[in-house]
């Protein structure tokens, strides 16, 4: 991959959803200033799927490269990153997030 390929990072939870609003709330506020405050952060969507009892959301961000994501993830750049307040809403924490190369 060339230096210059931006990398789509994708994380998916899911929160009861009684809890959707809340935590969609919570997302605008906290997450999407946090991951906005790093240097090489490009953008920032947070996706929203009811399915009955559940919602899933999906964070999606663009990178400059691994190196920004290191800056906001640490050094294992696969791992998830969880706040505190993640365990007033997730039904589970997945370890792993999904990066693709954006063509």
């Amino acid at each position: 991959m060339s230096e210059h390929t931006k990398i789509c990072r994708i994380w998916h939870g899911r929160t009861s959803s009684d809890k959707a609003d809340a935590y969609a709330a919570f997302l605008k506020e906290r997450a999407v200033s946090d991951y906005q405050s790093v240097r090489g952060n490009l953008k920032v969507e947070i996706l929203r799927r009811e399915a009955g009892e559940v919602t899933h959301f999906l964070t999606v961000t663009h990178w400059q490269s691994e190196e920004a994501i290191r800056g906001f993830a640490g050094d294992d750049l696969l791992r998830a990153k969880y706040y505190e307040e993640d365990r007033d809403f997730l039904l589970e924490f997945e370890p792993n997030v999904a990066h693709y190369h954006v063509v």
